[in-house]
């Protein structure tokens, strides 16, 4: 039987780095074959984080940006290739790479424009030319304009695949996404109910950047370091002073808002305040944006599914049960796929909606006009 391969790449909001599946989309459930992932140096991280707001010469800078990131696909499917050789699978077999791109700006709400046209945009460098010229592969990028192209946000996109691989006609089923930005599927139980998807803020962004500053790590390794500060009530109130958090579906954001400049901005107030504490309120402000949008948006929901990096900070996870008594929380590894391959899954699965000319957006997600053909085929 000939089985049907793709192959999806995802480097997220957390800039650390590239992760990519092989997927074998042949059954309605898909199944990984191989994972592989490649880390990002600090001075590329670097060179994204300044990426994300206007800089020196940023046109040259984000089209070199955009080359590396490509060069770094192009070694992940070159070691996923590696690891499946002595299955018989080689490029060949391979009907196309999702590639999602790096996202160093996201606007989708459009603002006043002399011209009249819109300005929403999203942006995510790549150079999927380049890749599929390395690759020998097809390459589908650029998904997410059309959806913004077509009134949407342009994000989340997972709940579609979400709905693929964690509905249950049994009960209603909450998906939590922590990345860099942390985002809500809700599934419910009934075919015929709308699904609900958006972003409920900060995931690991600003955890992540407030311990490299103070401690020196990329991140906060099971959140061991927040879990011996306490949480700073009027420090947290503070943060949770941002209009997002009340703002209603459909919604989407990321570093645009919650940057590092955003974080000191709000942190100024309380500079005598110990680092250590300060990192056990950044998880508390994630955890609480998360928690209320379960609690708000997925109160019927028993089952909370958490994927992406956030999933293995035990610390939030924690925090999170602690705030949802009624719910079970759990990784997604128990319904079948590992924490970290559930984003770069759903992009080898959207590829494979755009290649049979199939809608990839839910609507009642995003907020667009209709269902859309997402992305843009590189022919390899």
């Amino acid at each position: 039987m000939v089985r049907d391969l793709f192959i999806g790449l995802m480097s997220g909001t957390s800039l650390d780095g590239v992760d990519g599946v092989l997927l074998d989309l042949t059954d309605s459930q898909p199944k990984v074959i191989a994972n592989a992932s490649a880390g990002f140096t600090p001075a590329f991280r670097q060179e994204l984080l300044e990426l994300n707001s206007p800089t020196v010469n940023e046109l040259h800078r984000a089209m070199v940006a955009g080359n590396q990131i490509a060069c770094t696909y192009a070694q992940v499917v070159r070691d996923l290739l590696a690891l499946v050789a002595h299955l018989g699978i080689d490029a060949s077999l391979v009907r196309a790479i999702g590639a999602h791109g790096q996202t160093v700006r996201h606007r989708p709400a459009p603002e006043l424009s002399l011209t009249g046209c819109t300005t929403a945009y999203t942006l995510q460098l790549n150079n999927p030319a380049l890749l599929a010229e390395l690759t020998g592969i097809d390459v589908v990028a650029d998904m997410r304009s059309r959806d913004i192209a077509a009134g949407g946000q342009g994000a989340p996109l997972v709940p579609a695949f979400h709905r693929q691989v964690f509905a249950s006609t049994n009960q209603d089923v909450a998906v939590l996404n922590v990345g860099g930005i942390a985002n809500l599927t809700v599934l419910p139980a009934r075919n015929d109910a709308p699904v609900l998807g958006f972003d409920c803020g900060p995931g690991n962004a600003l955890m992540d950047y407030w311990c490299h500053r103070h401690i020196g790590h990329m991140f906060d390794h099971q959140g061991a370091w927040a879990a011996s500060g306490q949480c700073q009530s009027e420090v947290l109130s503070a943060l949770l002073d941002e209009a997002y958090f009340s703002q209603v579906p459909p919604k989407s954001t990321g570093r645009d808002l919650f940057s590092t400049a955003w974080l000191e901005h709000k942190l100024a107030p309380f500079v005598q305040k110990n680092p250590v504490d300060i990192q056990a309120t950044l998880v508390e402000l994630t955890a609480s944006a998360c928690s209320q949008s379960v609690l708000r948006y997925a109160k019927d929901s028993k089952l909370l599914i958490v994927c992406g990096g956030g999933a293995f900070n035990s610390f939030l996870v924690q925090r999170l049960q602690a705030m949802l008594p009624g719910t079970e929380v759990c990784g997604s590894e128990q319904f079948g796929m590992p924490p970290l391959q559930v984003e770069a899954s759903a992009f080898a699965w959207l590829a494979k909606q755009t290649l049979e000319h199939k809608p990839g957006n839910l609507p009642s997600v995003t907020g667009a006009k209709g269902a859309r053909l997402l992305g843009a085929i590189y022919p390899a």
